[in-house]
């Protein structure tokens, strides 16, 4: 008589030898589809119904949108991803005073107190948006980590109106996660929150006490 083990490895190989699959019904997610605008402005609501601010920009404007938050804010630095594309176009467009752009150019464990401690906020790209839900799409990786959207206070992500999918499904399958799945991946819809303690809501736990979208129009 087999062991238990070698009885239920023997049922699921049968069953894998069943024959194919059926196909995937995906017609109710196909059918979930917006014009870019309403795309746009549904993601805003999801997002802003969570306290998400929004700053407007065009494709020449968002680094003058961002250096304005952040001197009207009194921000005294700014953590930015210098090998990261818009972190570099952020850079070259930054002007000297105000606000200090501190590049995250180091293994983390060099400047860990600074990090933690006297970083006021920080600046990522994002990889898209999610309409449906009303969420950011992050791909964090040596240039931009992770911790540049977690440890600081207020995160500044910078998304495309040309970049919003309209549903995470959607999402899936214009990035090609379908395919291969990335090493991280992040869904940010709101500053961090919880209501752990008492249910007492809380912003800025366990994260960002504020998430600034700056939302660039380049659907022209």
């Amino acid at each position: 008589m087999p062991d238990p083990r070698t009885a239920i490895l023997g049922r699921l190989r049968a069953a894998g030898d069943s024959g194919p699959l059926p196909a995937l019904d995906t017609a109710v997610l196909e059918r979930r589809q917006w014009p870019a605008a309403e795309r746009v402005a549904r993601l805003r609501k999801g997002m802003e119904a969570v306290h998400t601010e929004f700053l407007d920009a065009t494709p020449t404007t968002w680094p003058a949108v961002v250096r304005a938050f952040c001197d009207r804010e009194g921000l005294k630095n700014l953590l930015f991803g210098p090998a990261c594309q818009d972190g570099a176009a952020l850079a070259a467009a930054w002007a000297p005073g105000g606000t200090q752009l501190m590049p995250y150019d180091r293994p983390v464990e060099a400047f860990k107190q600074e990090l933690f401690g006297e970083v006021d906020a920080g600046f990522t790209s994002t990889v898209g948006g999610v309409a449906e839900t009303g969420g950011l799409l992050l791909m964090p990786g040596p240039a931009e980590p992770r911790l540049m959207s977690l440890v600081p206070p207020v995160h500044i992500a910078l998304l495309r109106a040309s970049t919003i999918q309209d549903s995470f499904w959607s999402a899936v399958k214009a990035l090609g996660w379908g395919r291969a799945l990335p090493p991280n991946a992040l869904m940010i819809s709101g500053p961090s929150k919880t209501a752990d303690i008492e249910q007492t809501l809380a912003y800025g736990v366990h994260g960002p006490k504020r998430l600034i979208v700056v939302l660039v129009d380049d659907l022209a």
